[in-house]
Formats: C-alpha cells, sequence, structure tokens
C-alpha cells in the first residue's frame, strides 16, 4: 500500500510562523511535524510515499529528499500557489500513487498514534474509504461525521437513542481510487462532499482512535504538542496515547465543508 501525506496548505492560522517556513516543517518534539507521520509509515511496513505541496514546498523537498534516510521512497506531487484542496490534491496525485490498489492519506498538519499498520486491511471489499474518527476536540465541538458500529454517515443531526456518534475526522483515510473518478485533475475540490456522497451510498465505514490525536492547526496547540512530547522524551515513555473519552452524542450543528 502507498501513502500520500498531505502537506500542500498555506498554513494562515500559524502566521507568522509559516512565513517563511512551510508548515509541515515546523518543530515539534524535537523533528519536524511531518517527520513525525514518515517514521511511523516506516514503522508500519509502507515504503512508498507521495507528498503535495504548494506554499514554499522547494523546502519540503530540500528537507526531506527521497526519503531514503527514513527507508522510504518519497515522491513529490507540485501544486500552484493557492493549492487545490484535499480532493483535488489527492486526484492530482493519483498518477504516482495507484489507479487500481487502496491508498492511506495523512494529513500533515495533524499529530497522531493511530497504528498505521492497520491500514492495509481497514478497507472492506465494498468500501470505498475507510476513516479514522476521533472525539470532538473543544474547538470543534460539533463533529464531522456520524459514527454507528463501523458505519460512517453523513448527518450528524441523528435522533437520540439511534446508537450513532457525532465524531470528528482525523485527517487520516484509506481511499479507492474511484471514488475520486469525478474530479478533474489540476482543479480544485473538497473532500466532504465526496466522502458524503459514498456515506450515503453505505460505501464508507470507520472506527473510533482513542488516542493521542492533535490538530496542529495554531501556534498554541503547535505549542502545547511540542512541550508534550518534551516530557515524554525526558522521561522515557512513548509519545503514545493518553486514553481519550468517546465521541459525544450529536447536537444540532451545521456540518463543515471544507475537510
Amino acid at each position: 500500500m502507498k501513502a500520500m501525506i498531505l502537506a500542500a496548505g498555506r498554513g494562515e492560522r500559524m502566521r507568522p510562523l509559516t512565513d517563511r517556513i512551510p508548515k509541515p516543517l515546523l518543530p515539534v518534539g524535537g523533528k519536524s511535524l511531518i517527520v513525525w507521520h514518515l517514521e511511523r509509515l516506516e514503522q508500519a511496513g509502507l515504503r512508498e510515499v507521495v507528498i503535495n505541496h504548494a506554499h514554499l514546498g522547494a523546502q519540503i523537498e530540500a528537507a526531506l529528499g527521497d526519503g531514503a534516510r527514513w527507508g522510504l521512497s518519497i515522491r513529490y506531487s507540485p501544486e500552484p500557489e493557492g493549492a487545490l484542496e484535499t480532493a483535488g490534491g489527492i486526484a492530482n496525485a493519483l498518477p504516482l500513487l495507484d489507479n487500481e490498489e487502496p491508498f492511506l492519506v495523512v494529513n500533515g498538519d495533524t499529530y497522531c498514534d493511530w497504528d498505521v499498520a492497520r491500514a492495509v486491511s481497514a478497507l472492506s471489499p465494498g468500501d470505498l474509504a475507510h476513516l479514522v474518527l476521533v472525539p470532538n476536540p473543544p474547538h470543534h465541538p460539533q463533529g464531522d461525521f456520524s459514527l454507528t458500529g463501523s458505519a460512517v454517515g453523513a448527518d450528524i443531526n441523528v435522533a437520540d437513542g439511534s446508537g450513532a456518534k457525532a465524531c470528528t475526522f482525523s485527517g487520516i483515510g484509506i481511499y479507492r481510487p474511484q471514488i475520486f473518478a469525478d474530479v478533474q485533475r489540476g482543479q480544485p475540490a473538497k473532500l466532504a462532499p465526496l466522502l458524503r456522497a459514498a456515506m450515503r451510498a453505505g460505501r464508507v465505514s470507520g472506527e473510533l482512535h482513542a488516542g493521542r490525536w492533535v490538530d496542529v492547526g495554531t501556534p498554541q496547540r503547535l505549542a502545547e504538542l511540542d512541550s508534550e512530547l518534551a516530557s515524554l522524551s525526558h522521561q522515557g515513555t512513548p509519545a503514545r496515547e493518553a486514553e481519550a473519552p468517546a465521541c459525544k452524542a450529536p447536537s444540532p450543528a451545521p456540518a463543515r465543508g471544507d475537510i
């Protein structure tokens, strides 16, 4: 299985840190944010990685090279300034991934200790996507999708007693190329509409990750994660999960459309 790390975002909320350094290269816990992902991919046995980039993308290529130092083979998918959104970026990189086989996608601006080795067997034959969901963080209390057993739904405003819970999309997913069939290469496209269409067809599964996950979207969250990882390193403790609460029952809220 091949993997893709999404690294094309401008990082507006991280400014001024990202004015001169692309967000994936920001240091956290003694190494660049994106290196945490590369190390987890290598440990899980995934050797072929595609990284898209736009803002200051040359710095990413210069810093990571061909990936050999991590035992990986890295290829790059450059995008125009402004990037192509999530689905547009993935569709643009499909020739470097696989036009037939499922692949793993990871948001480059998150930190997560999900067991990447699970990706190889996570996607059922009839599904177009398998999403890793997490409990809703304080900055996104309404969630993105509902989770009922292993089925992911598009409507987070579900009735009480249905067993569904509203959860947040971690940015980690396994996809079949077919879900991007209608996305024109080189054109911006959001991922959420494609996922919701597949959910309505009953072709998206998911799981709740109860370990550590951080959306490293602001300087404050970056600093907090840096301190946490540094503390664990000094204690000689692996940067693993602290038990997280279950997803909360959904309450009426508009669905987020910026995934």
